[in-house]
């Protein structure tokens, strides 16, 4: 069985697998229904507690499919977390993002067009859309997602974090306040702009995606000390780079939604020799080495069969030897200072 930690201060607990919803709103290939409600109940079978989803996974069909398969199973046995940002226009046909912005595409989806709005009304509206698309009453984790230059751009950003700063932020504080949710964050690419947040408000859970993984730990500086003192859980996204560290090195591997360079593809094979010299498989260990830092309560991971759900429980149940962390330490593979699991 998957296991369980607390997340921070909500009082709240997670199974340190969580199950990220956004192939289910048809992230580069159309998905049936029927299929992806089945994965969310094999998630739910297999122990995992932990539900993330946003409007934003196919403008709202995969909250709408994780809302259906909640009231197969039950809402009591999961904590949900969704996101704020955007609002969804039922009337309006969704737009392509604009040029030079880098954003993952979803081949299919519900045909209605996304709005960012970072503002407090903007907020309030998101989120009771998000209520009637899950089809539930509460919403345990809320999150303030894509607030970061991946998403908006160099020079909107700054104008972006003021916006949520001054609505989203206080719009998020009154529905803790009031017990709405249990726990309130962002979603973000970024390890620096998660600093910023981190620093500037008081957050209880941050979804942090590719930024701590067995590729790269730019987080490890400031973000998670910073975390760590403020009590917050972490959840970790991302932990296979979108992909490269679960299919390994391969032909068409793909890095933060693009095909990879030459230098990644080049770093994931050495990291690939060492696992093999310890008879690990790569995505094993790509799969458990977030869980080693203190503050990261659960790696959220997508799934879209049930067997993909199994796969990823079977990965975390497996042991990582000791000396393999060391080993990628001592290729300078890993950063020194980064804690690993027990």
């Amino acid at each position: 069985m998957i296991s369980q930690r607390s997340l921070g201060r909500t009082g709240l607990s997670v199974s340190t697998i969580g199950f990220g919803a956004a192939p289910l709103g048809d992230l580069y290939a159309k998905l049936d229904d029927s299929t992806a409600i089945a994965t969310v109940e094999a998630a739910a079978a297999a122990g995992i507690t932990l539900f993330d989803t946003s409007p934003h996974y196919g403008n709202g069909l995969a909250e709408h499919r994780v809302g259906t398969a909640l009231r197969r199973f039950g809402r009591d046995r999961v904590v949900l977390s969704t996101k704020v940002g955007r609002v969804m226009d039922p009337r309006r046909a969704p737009a392509p993002p604009p040029a030079g912005v880098i954003s993952p595409g979803f081949a299919g989806g519900l045909p209605h067009a996304a709005a960012f709005d970072y503002s407090f009304d903007g907020t309030m509206r998101a989120f009771e859309q998000s209520l009637l698309r899950l089809g539930t009453d509460r919403i345990d984790l809320l999150l303030i997602h894509d607030i970061d230059v991946w998403t908006h751009g160099p020079d909107a950003i700054e104008g972006r974090i003021r916006e949520a700063m001054e609505g989203a932020y206080p719009a998020l504080e009154r529905l803790r306040a009031e017990g709405v949710v249990k726990g309130i964050g962002i979603g973000v690419n970024e390890a620096d702009i998660a600093t910023r947040f981190a620093e500037a408000g008081d957050f209880d859970t941050m979804l942090l995606a590719g930024r701590y993984s067995l590729l790269e730990q730019p987080a490890l500086e400031r973000f998670l000390p910073v975390a760590r003192r403020k009590g917050m859980g972490i959840l970790m996204g991302g932990v296979f780079n979108s992909g490269i560290l679960a299919t390994g090195a391969v032909e068409g591997a793909h890095y933060n939604y693009a095909p990879a360079p030459p230098a990644v593809l080049q770093r994931v094979r050495r990291i690939e020799a060492v696992c093999r010299a310890h008879d690990v498989p790569l995505a094993r260990a790509a799969l458990q080495f977030p869980l080693g830092h203190p503050s990261v309560s659960s790696v959220v991971l997508g799934a879209v069969t049930p067997q993909e759900v199994a796969a990823n429980a079977a990965a975390a149940a497996e042991p990582v030897p000791a000396a393999l962390w060391q080993a990628l330490k001592d290729e300078r593979l890993l950063d020194a200072d980064a804690p690993v699991p027990a």
